[in-house]
């Protein structure tokens, strides 16, 4: 029993005791409810449930008869219990717990005639038994307190993510360490089913100070907020829990604002792709600059008038999405597209009905990439501090909408998509079929799908896809998985050729 009971615990136990009674045995609440029960067949071999071994306890419901006979055993207080029914006999023992608690109770339900010793034998057991049961909740109550903890740390994400800081840092008050600020961003990348592993490793690699939250999208990921002013040690963290943990991947952002987390979020994962193929597994994103700040208060008025049917919108019914929750909709949906059910942890179906929505108030079609590219431009150009917002507001009525183009046509914006292409042109391809542009063009012209990308190069799916592979390396940038570049790139595209052909009609 006690080699059991350390091995097994209640279970092995409980599956044992059957073997014995050649019966059903079973935990069960003091109302009836079974809590654990097994009947041990005359292979060895049990079955876990209700009901009994079809040869012992052939016609008899053995774990309503142990339920309805625990009831009674409540009700009359009494310290154990036994019952004839028919050829069966039915045997109960409370199980000893801490006062606080209401300790469960152990029923054998065997034929007649009983095995000799079979009450002596369950009363020996009960010990072992309780404090195997005692051990196993403990066991759950921690898990539970370790899934809310973890629970509650996502949600202090997602409201950073969504750019919701005060109440962030009210959730987040409860918790430790403190949220930093300035932040750097890691997602590490685990080997399959050492995640929870990996998360207590990098806890101890930084010393408590960072926040390790388990990605709810990806998961193999763990998300790390790393205080910025970190000492040398700790900015070491991702080359070091490379190190330490076999086939661990490990992208860094740069030093952002907590409010800027989103932007170092997807910094890191851009980073992430990178090092898929280092062979240190570790990569740290490269300055680039934003196009949110290179829009410029043009930017800022552009994108309140695009998004303002939107962040206007009420709802019919109070139990509908409103403006601020069609909005975090749409920020997910743009930074992990399908996986935004398990990001916002909603439906497939309610997502879609959502995104149905917003492209009906915004006039948009969300299957193009280049409206798509638009929406993720305004939302982080609106996500970007400016002390002009108001001044936005009061002249938009006075003065000519802007579109898209006009803002790309601005010379910050210029410069920002000369250097998001330069690697392009650096990477040393000559101009034929397998020329980067001529990849990159043609994925985003169809809607960044592999199948039509692969029709328009005349190749296979898997030789579009190996391209796109060896664009990451080349762009520093996750192209295949959400977080995607496509949307800076389509930008980007789109900013100089519109460059060219006013070039073209100056010219002329």
């Amino acid at each position: 029993m006690y080699r059991l009971a350390r091995s097994g615990g209640a279970k092995e136990l409980l599956h044992w005791v059957s073997g014995r009674a050649a019966g059903w045995a079973g935990l069960l609440d003091g109302d009836g409810t079974v809590l654990h029960g097994v009947t041990r067949g005359a292979d060895g071999t049990g079955s876990d449930g209700t009901g009994g071994d079809a040869a012992a306890l052939a016609g008899v419901d053995a774990a309503a008869l142990a339920g309805e006979y625990a009831k009674d055993l409540s009700r009359l207080e009494a310290h154990s219990f036994a019952f004839d029914r028919g050829p069966h006999t039915a045997l109960l023992f409370p199980l000893d717990g801490p006062p606080d608690a209401t300790a469960p109770i152990l029923a054998v339900v065997a034929p007649r005639p009983l095995p000799d010793g079979l009450a002596v034998l369950l009363s020996d057991v009960a010990m072992p038994l309780a404090m195997c049961w005692a051990a196993e909740t403990v066991e759950r109550k921690r898990l539970r307190v370790d899934l809310a903890e973890s629970r509650s740390r996502e949600a202090v994400l997602h409201l950073l993510m969504t750019g919701q800081l005060s109440i962030a840092h009210q959730v987040a008050g409860a918790l430790r360490p403190t949220l930093p600020d300035p932040v750097r961003v890691y997602v590490v990348e685990c080997p399959s089913g050492r995640r929870d592993e990996v998360a207590r490793i990098c806890e101890e690699l930084s010393g408590g100070r960072s926040w390790i939250v388990r990605c709810p999208v990806y998961a193999r990921h763990l998300i790390l907020v790393v205080p910025a002013d970190a000492d040398a040690a700790e900015q070491r963290l991702g080359l070091r829990a490379a190190e330490v943990v076999p086939e661990c991947v490990v992208g860094v952002s740069e030093n952002v604002p907590l409010p800027d987390t989103a932007t170092g979020y997807r910094q890191a994962f851009h980073a992430l792709a990178v090092a898929r193929g280092l062979s240190e597994r570790h990569a740290r994103f490269g300055s680039a600059p934003d196009p949110a700040v290179a829009a410029g208060a043009d930017g800022a008025r552009w994108a309140d008038e695009l998004l303002h049917p939107l962040l206007a919108y009420l709802p019919r019914r109070s139990q509908d999405p409103g403006s601020q929750e069609l909005a975090a909709t749409l920020a997910s949906w743009l930074a992990f597209a399908s996986h935004a059910t398990l990001h916002l942890k909603i439906h497939r179906n309610t997502l879609a009905a959502r995104l149905r929505l917003i492209g009906e108030l915004l006039g948009l079609d969300l299957n193009r990439v280049g409206d798509q590219a638009a929406l993720d431009l305004a939302l982080r150009i609106r996500a970007t501090p400016t002390g002009s917002r108001s001044t936005h507001r009061e002249e938009q009525g006075a003065r000519p909408p802007l579109g898209l183009d006009d803002i790309l046509r601005g010379p910050a914006v210029r410069e920002w998509a000369a250097q998001q292409l330069r690697p392009l042109t650096a990477s040393g391809t000559s101009r034929t079929a397998a020329d980067p542009r001529t990849t990159l063009r043609a994925w985003l012209e169809c809607e960044a799908q592999l199948g039509p990308t692969a029709d328009a190069l005349g190749i296979s799916v898997p030789g579009a896809r190996k391209r796109l592979a060896r664009l990451e390396s080349i762009l520093q940038r996750s192209l295949l998985q959400a977080p995607s570049a496509r949307y800076d790139l389509w930008l980007a595209f789109r900013a100089l050729d519109i460059a060219g052909a006013d070039g073209a009609d100056g010219a002329r």
